[in-house]
């Protein structure tokens, strides 16, 4: 079947109105641009597709209904669940080439942009106009703003500055018919019914393809210092993390495990541990300090914790180097571990049910996998954790992948026990499509595919993945 889907897509490549570089079909690119940073799917893509404008894409949309052709959005693929993947035979449809800054507004402090910049470059174009775009993670260098909107992407500072949607002001989007549709204008208040925009942020690309984004910038935030913390136990991650939030503007707050500690230094040889103690958990604090009294602040609340046992051990930057390094202890994980191809869940609770939940998924994860090696890092001041659970060595992927699977279950149980959701930031795509129920109610799902129905009838827009 999915021979036959690539064959009648190359049949029919002649009708589509691109020039002959905007089209690949060899090997490499097939393979390339056909995947997410999923590892466990096969990837049978028939071509690749590199609009250059929004007509482009209609353009795409068109000839894809025309010939009942399949589209996945493709932006800098690094997601972790499967929605960016062609695995029955899809044409890609890649935003490489629609990757410009189109207008600047001093005033409103907003930058219209085409979906296929990278991340960090729109944070250094915001750097350079004496803003800050401030919504940032570890694949900042690689990830397309497109991707960002359409999976709502987190990070490491949504403590502070609130998720991707917070930051979109407008949008220019092509839906599944071909239709054009511009939503909000950068309006701050629009009280016109309902605001479509937000359907498109988080939509995983099922709805249609987004050609621009407006974004509003922040101010450039005052001077910060990064904290490395060692904590005596898990239930004090929670503790010292109300203390500083009591008492601290905090700009992000992230955990994790001492046998993430080591497979970051296993992997940099130019990077050393923080201090000489060793524990369990560890957390990376980064904080305000405009003053020096804003700067005492902060140690008095470390001094506190210390005093009380939740704190064993810390450190703070004393220059932008020293900051930059530590965040290389909680940055530089999920590069680590690549190679262990681990099987990854990236779940949420809400803030306050952290650390029961974390004692109930470790007992769950310690009873299946008791031979298994298990990292964990998260987002705690959102309430986001990261499984990763490394393949031994010697078991086949598909082993390895049906072996999880079967605890996925367990932990999604756990997951709606605490009433949370099973993916926090990279979606439902592919992976947890079939668990979707354990975070969303049968009567939303059914909504979710009548949305889809409108904005896409034919059901060519990464069809397969979300829902149904």
């Amino acid at each position: 079947m999915d021979t036959q889907a690539c064959q009648h897509v190359i049949e029919n490549l002649e009708s589509l109105p691109l020039a002959p570089q905007q089209i690949k079909t060899d090997n490499d690119s097939l393979g390339y641009y056909g995947k997410d940073w999923t590892t466990y799917y096969d990837i049978k893509a028939s071509v690749i597709l590199f609009p250059e404008s929004t007509t482009d894409v209609v353009e795409i949309v068109h000839w894809a209904r025309k010939h009942k052709i399949a589209l996945v959005p493709s932006g800098g693929r690094t997601g972790l669940s499967g929605a960016a993947c062609a695995t029955h035979g899809e044409a890609v449809v890649s935003f490489d080439r629609m990757n410009k800054v189109l207008e600047f507004n001093e005033t409103d402090s907003t930058v219209r942009i085409q979906p296929g910049m990278i991340t960090e470059a729109l944070q250094n174009y915001a750097a350079e106009k004496g803003l800050l775009y401030p919504v940032d993670f570890a694949a900042s260098g690689s990830s397309q703003m497109g991707g960002n909107i359409a999976t709502n992407a987190g990070g490491i500072k949504v403590v502070r500055y609130g998720l991707t949607r917070d930051w979109v002001v407008g949008l220019k989007v092509v839906t599944g018919t071909g239709e054009i549709l511009e939503l909000n204008n950068g309006l701050v208040k629009n009280a016109t019914g309902l605001d479509l925009r937000h359907l498109f942020i988080g939509s995983e690309g099922i709805l249609g393809f987004i050609t621009e984004a407006l974004i509003k910038l922040a101010p450039k935030p005052p001077e910060l210092k990064v904290l490395v913390l060692a904590l005596d136990q898990m239930s004090s991650v929670m503790k010292v993390y109300a203390e500083f939030k009591k008492h601290c503007h905090m700009q992000a707050y992230e955990m994790f495990s001492e046998k993430a500690l080591q497979k970051v230094l296993s992997a940099a040889e130019d990077l050393h541990r923080p201090f000489e103690t060793v524990t369990d958990f560890y957390v990376v604090c980064e904080v305000e300090c405009p003053t020096a009294e804003a700067e005492e602040k902060v140690m008095s609340v470390f001094e506190s914790c210390l005093e009380q046992g939740m704190i064993i051990d810390g450190v703070i930057s004393q220059s932008e180097v020293q900051a930059q390094t530590f965040w290389r202890y909680r940055e530089d994980i999920s590069e680590s571990l690549s190679k262990y191809s681990p099987y990854k869940n990236d779940i949420a609770v809400a803030i306050s049910r952290v650390p029961a939940f974390m004692q109930e998924l470790d007992q769950v994860l310690t009873k299946a996998y008791p031979t298994w090696e298990v990292v964990w890092f998260g987002h705690i001041g959102d309430g986001n954790l990261h499984i990763n659970i490394l393949r031994p060595e010697g078991m086949t992927k598909e082993v390895f992948v049906k072996e999880c699977r079967k605890v996925d279950e367990l932990v999604f149980q756990a997951v709606k026990s605490q009433h949370g959701s099973i993916s926090a930031e990279h979606g439902v795509g592919l992976s947890k499509k079939s668990f979707l129920n354990y975070t969303r109610s049968n009567a939303e799902i059914e909504i979710m595919k009548g949305i889809k129905k409108v904005f896409d009838p034919d059901n060519i827009i990464n069809p397969g993945k979300v829902i149904d």
